[in-house]
């Protein structure tokens, strides 16, 4: 026997859902481990339209750059309007050398327990093997003091660390130093710039790859005005053989990145929309 609710309690209903907040929908895409990185969106007149732009994209994760220019309370009221959460954040390693204790409060403070190097000025550059194992090696001893945290601590990189040392690269020479408690955060257009092939390199990190920062180049003698970098799947990278590279590697998270977008909504969604289609079975969470 089929029972016909009324139709005003029916009307009510509808009415209910379709009054719910746009964070409530779309938790087939929540499930996806899709980020934003905020450097993305610092063109973006103010941090909270910054978070809308994510959230419209149906994207609930980002990656921070230090402390956002605000408070850790004020990030966090945002983060919660928005139901978005920090799964990592960028801190530069003069911070971890002279300020750890107030970053691990700070990222504590938004719930964040990822900590990643995101570059090396030149001055902090080694310029041969013994150096890089050097540096791995000092960064091995601040991951430990992040572990003690409760946290972890990741290395993102350029093209500059990719420069072979009879065999090895820089970038795999300090990751050696490091051990492994040390975490790999691969900037896949930065490694085809560099001339390696970004498949093949995750290779060589599988199992310590906490993340990819999925972005793409444009083809020679494009995209100028954006210092040559494409939204993610409309350049020239193989994301055929990445992705499943990726997976491979134990990714994760797929962290949307463009170093110099025009329109950086349209490059977030785009991405979002590319990743939501293309990446492997299991890379649910």
């Amino acid at each position: 026997m089929t029972i016909t609710a009324p139709r005003s309690i029916a009307a009510a209903a509808l009415l209910f859902l379709t009054a719910l907040p746009a964070f409530a929908q779309n938790t087939q895409t929540q499930a996806r481990p899709i980020a934003v990185q905020m450097y993305t969106l610092r063109n973006i007149a103010s941090l909270e339209e910054q978070l809308k732009i994510v959230h419209d994209a149906g994207i609930h994760a980002v990656e921070t750059v230090g402390k956002q220019n605000t408070s850790a309370g004020d990030l966090k009221q945002l983060l919660d309007k928005y139901s978005i959460k920090v799964v990592s954040t960028h801190v530069q390693l003069s911070d971890l050398r002279s300020g750890f204790d107030d970053v691990v409060a700070f990222n504590k403070s938004i719930g964040n327990t990822t900590l990643v190097v995101p570059y090396l000025k030149k001055e902090e550059r080694p310029t041969d093997a013994a150096g890089w194992i050097a540096l791995g090696k000092e960064l091995g001893g601040i991951s430990k003091k992040v572990q003690a945290k409760g946290m972890t601590l990741a290395y993102h990189n350029h093209d500059f660390e990719i420069v072979d040392f009879n065999g090895k690269t820089g970038l795999e020479l300090m990751f050696d130093g490091a051990g492994p408690k040390l975490k790999a955060e691969l900037d896949l257009a930065w490694i085809a710039r560099a001339g390696y092939d970004p498949a093949a390199l995750l290779g060589k990190f599988r199992g310590r790859v906490f993340a990819v920062h999925a972005k793409d180049n444009a083809p020679p003698g494009q995209a100028k005005q954006e210092e040559g970098f494409a939204a993610l799947g409309k350049g020239v990278l193989d994301w055929n053989a990445i992705l499943p590279a990726a997976a491979r590697a134990g990714v994760q998270w797929y962290i949307i990145e463009h170093d110099h977008p025009l329109d950086p909504a349209a490059v977030i969604k785009t991405g979002a929309t590319y990743l939501n289609e293309h990446l492997p079975a299991g890379a649910d969470r």
